[in-house]
């Protein structure tokens, strides 16, 4: 799901640090198990704030002594009022550098297990949606389209599931997340 220039250039060290003064950063994947099926919980990010009008997780930089996981569950409860009762961790996801802000970011996925509600911080969350993970496993909802980022064509993939796409750092760790759920599914489908 990463993004890739059109003229073929690898841009995989955009996806590597230069040196090991980047910020450490965490988001928190949400996935609500009350529903019917699972969902994940996604933000609208304000247009004032960086990465504004896109989809992402919450989540944000690591504050003082915080683990990463402690990181994760604060800016949730910060951008859209997680009750951390009944939030189970199930782990952590490959950690993701993000070179334009200098950021290694780590998903942290968490399970949450008792229903509440949720409101957006509108200091920092336009709308909170949740998406099926099942809606990101089927192909049309998939997209590649030719962009402009930074003054260069890129080749972007994305998911098409709300007026804003979902792309990017998000959709790169989506991406881990809904293979690792595909393989789960074919693991537990065999007897």
């Amino acid at each position: 799901m990463a993004p890739n220039p059109v003229n073929g250039v690898n841009s995989s060290r955009a996806y590597e640090p230069a040196n090991d003064d980047f910020r450490n950063s965490s988001v928190l994947i949400p996935l609500i198990t009350w529903k019917k099926e699972l969902e994940v919980i996604l933000t609208l990010r304000t247009q004032s704030i960086n990465h504004g009008g896109q989809l992402s997780f919450p989540g944000g930089g690591k504050e003082g002594d915080e683990t990463i996981v402690e990181t994760a569950l604060r800016e949730a409860q910060e951008e859209i009022g997680l009750h951390t009762s009944g939030v189970q961790i199930a782990g952590q996801l490959t950690p993701l550098y993000v070179g334009h802000s200098d950021n290694m970011v780590t998903p942290v996925v968490a399970f949450l297990e008792q229903e509440q509600s949720f409101t957006p911080n509108p200091n920092e969350v336009d709308e909170i949606i949740t998406v099926p993970i099942s809606k990101l496993i089927e192909e049309q909802h998939m997209v590649e389209e030719d962009w402009e980022l930074r003054g260069t064509p890129y080749r972007v993939p994305f998911w098409n599931i709300h007026r804003v796409p979902l792309w990017g750092a998000t959709a790169m760790m989506m991406s881990e997340l809904v293979e690792l759920y595909k393989e789960f599914l074919e693991t537990n489908s065999h007897p």
